[in-house]
C-alpha cells in the first residue's frame, strides 16, 4: 500500500479504536472514501482488538468505490506544473496527490495538497495558508520539505510536499523488532524536529506516529503540519476559542480542555509517542472504548510507568522517570522544551 494511504488508514484506526464497538462500522464508513483505506483500517482494527468487525465492515466496502475508479478523477489535472497522478489522502483541509512535473523540467515525484473543492473560502482557506507558511519557516532533515505552491488556474492555492515514503515509527520499530537503544535513537531524531520547529515558533499539535514515517533507509520524518499554529500572542487567544480538532489519545490535558496550546503540549504529545513506542500500548485506555472515559483518564489519572505497563520490555526506572515527566498533567511541570527531553534521554 501507498505509504500515504496506509497512514491515512492508521489515523483512521487511531480514531475508530476508541470508539464504542456499535459506532465503529458508521464511522469507518463516514470516514474512509477509499476501498484500500478502509479495508486497511479495517485489518488494523481486527488485529488490534481481536475482535471480528469484518461483516458490518464488508458492508460498508461495497458501498465505495475501488481504488482505481477513485483515482480516476485525478489524471490529467494541473497544479501549476505538476501533473496530479491519483490521490493519496484526504483530510478536512483537502485532498493530497501523487504528483510529477508536467514540464520535463526534471523528473521527480511529489506530493501535492490542494483545498478541497467548495472550501477555498474563510477559516478552511486561512488555516490552508497557514500551513503553508508554517512549512515555508522549517528547514529540518527530519521534516518533510516545502518544495513549492501557488494557484491552480481554477484559483485553488496549492503547495508541493516532499513525497515522504515511510511508515509509521510505532509499526517500523516493531517490524524492525528495534532495541531500546535504536528505538531512543529514532525517537530523539524526532525530538530535534519537534525542536526545531519550536525554535522557529511554530507548535504542531498533532504529534503521533501517523505523522512521524520512518523511510526505508530509517530517517524519521514529521509531517502534517495541519493544526499546526505560530506562537504569537493574537495567535494564543485565538486559539483557546477555535473549534478543537486533536487526536484525543495524543492530546495533552490543555488541549482537551480547549486551553491555549504551547510547546510543551507538544512535549505531552511526545510522551505518549514515547510510552507507545517502549511499551506497545498508550498511557491510558478506557475499559470500554468509550472517547468520555479516555478524555477523564487523560484529564485526571496518573499514567502507570512504562516498565510496570511492560515489564517484559526491560524498561530502565529512569527511563520510566523520563517518559512520566513529559506525561505530567501542569504544562509547567514537564519538561521545558523537545530539546530538554532529548538531553535526559541522551
Amino acid at each position: 500500500m501507498n505509504a500515504e494511504l496506509f497512514r491515512k488508514a492508521r489515523e483512521i484506526f487511531d480514531q475508530a479504536v476508541e470508539l464504542p464497538v456499535s459506532e465503529r462500522v458508521e464511522f469507518l464508513r463516514r470516514a474512509c472514501d477509499d476501498l484500500a483505506v478502509l479495508e486497511e483500517a479495517e485489518a488494523l482494527l481486527r488485529d488490534s482488538e481481536g475482535q471480528d468487525v469484518a461483516d458490518g465492515v464488508r458492508e460498508a466496502i461495497s458501498e465505495l468505490p475501488d481504488t482505481d475508479a477513485a483515482a480516476g478523477a485525478a489524471p490529467g489535472k494541473r497544479a501549476g506544473p505538476y501533473e496530479l497522478i491519483r490521490e493519496i489522502g484526504r483530510g478536512g483541509m483537502g485532498a493530497v496527490y501523487l504528483a510529477r512535473r508536467a514540464d520535463a523540467a526534471f523528473q521527480r515525484e511529489v506530493a501535492v495538497k490542494v483545498v478541497q473543492g467548495g472550501l477555498e473560502a474563510g477559516p478552511v482557506l486561512e488555516r490552508f495558508r497557514a500551513e503553508r507558511q508554517i512549512l515555508a519557516s522549517l528547514s529540518h532533515p527530519n521534516i518533510a520539505t516545502l518544495l513549492d505552491g501557488g494557484t491552480t488556474e481554477d484559483g485553488v492555492p496549492f503547495f508541493v510536499m516532499e513525497l515522504v515514503d515511510g511508515r509509521p515509527i510505532d509499526l517500523h520499530c516493531r517490524a524492525e523488532a528495534l532495541g531500546l537503544d535504536a528505538t531512543l535513537r529514532l525517537f530523539l531524531s524526532v525530538c530535534a524536529a519537534v525542536q526545531h520547529a519550536h525554535e522557529k515558533l511554530v507548535v504542531h499539535r498533532d504529534l503521533k506516529p501517523s505523522n512521524i514515517l520512518v523511510t526505508r533507509d530509517g530517517l524519521p520524518k514529521l509531517l502534517d503540519f495541519g493544526l499546526a499554529r505560530m506562537l504569537t500572542p493574537e495567535r494564543a487567544e485565538r486559539t483557546a476559542t477555535e473549534q478543537r480538532a486533536l487526536t484525543l489519545a495524543y492530546a495533552s490535558p490543555e488541549q482537551v480542555r480547549g486551553e491555549p496550546v504551547t510547546t510543551a503540549s507538544d512535549v505531552y504529545s511526545l510522551g505518549v509517542v514515547l510510552y507507545a513506542l517502549l511499551t506497545g500500548r498508550k498511557p491510558y485506555r478506557a475499559p470500554t472504548g468509550e472517547p468520555a472515559a479516555l478524555l477523564n483518564a487523560v484529564l485526571t489519572e496518573e499514567p502507570m510507568a512504562p516498565g510496570v505497563a511492560a515489564p517484559e520490555a526491560k524498561i530502565p526506572r529512569d527511563l520510566d522517570a523520563i517518559v512520566l515527566k513529559a506525561l505530567r498533567k501542569e504544562p509547567r511541570s514537564r519538561y521545558g522544551s523537545a530539546g530538554d527531553l532529548a538531553k535526559d534521554i541522551e
